[in-house]
């Protein structure tokens, strides 16, 4: 009954040196100062990336607003303008149906 066990324990044992000695080889590389000023530059870097897309989320949303705006605007202009044509082209139709009585 051991056999079959034995390529579990082996494998199992295996990996749990290895992450050991991974591990610790790891911890030493996080605590060396090369490491601390590696994640400081690039911790510095995001920021920098941080503030330059929120920068420019900020204007795309400013200009989003005004476009809507315009775009409103423009809308209510066309809008007043149908209704002048209607009204022009109904009075037209008035005069036209009296001069013909």
């Amino acid at each position: 009954m051991i056999k079959p066990f034995e390529k579990i324990f082996t494998k199992t044992a295996g990996a749990f040196v290895g992450g050991v000695l991974l591990g610790t080889a790891g911890v030493k590389i996080l605590a060396s100062d090369d490491a601390k000023k590696v994640y400081t530059e690039c911790t510095a870097a995001v920021l920098r990336a941080k503030k330059t897309v929120m920068a420019t989320a900020t204007t795309i949303q400013e200009n989003a607003e005004d476009i809507l705006a315009d775009a409103k605007e423009i809308n209510e202009k066309r809008d007043a303008q149908k209704e002048v044509e209607i009204f022009e082209d109904e009075a037209k139709e008035v005069s036209e149906n009296e001069v013909e009585e």
